[in-house]
């Protein structure tokens, strides 16, 4: 599920009244949504709660979790974990740059295509 979508079902559980903390890695977007409560890594993408088969870390985060949902009192309460990506920050070049080499010529395309519909759509309060 991507962040936004995450982001937009603990607003509306918190909303009704069930407590919610988000793990996410993209804190930009998940911040910009305005969740209750976020616990930040800066890890590529799809690892928000650790390094695959790291459970120990894992766990750590975890716990982040667990104490921000004890002792956030107010809205919209981020924390940061001090993990370092094991492998170095060599992950940060491929996807925090205008070129995105990891997107076809096609796809970028496709995706303004879409951008732009939305846009239109919203305009004329359909969405």
């Amino acid at each position: 599920m991507c962040h936004q979508t995450v982001s937009l079902v603990a607003r509306h559980l918190e909303a009704n009244g069930i407590p919610t903390v988000v793990f996410a890695a993209a804190r930009d977007i998940v911040e910009h949504v305005g969740v209750p409560r976020l616990v930040h890594n800066d890890f590529p993408l799809g690892n928000p709660c650790g390094e695959p088969y790291n459970v120990e870390q894992q766990r750590e985060i975890l716990e982040y979790g667990f104490k921000l949902l004890e002792r956030a009192f107010v809205p919209r309460t981020t924390i940061q974990t001090p993990f370092r990506w094991s492998k170095g920050d060599a992950w940060k070049d491929l996807i925090l740059t205008p070129e995105q080499p990891f997107q076809s010529e096609e796809s970028e395309k496709a995706w303004l295509e879409r951008k732009e519909k939305y846009r239109k759509l919203k305009a004329e309060g359909r969405v």
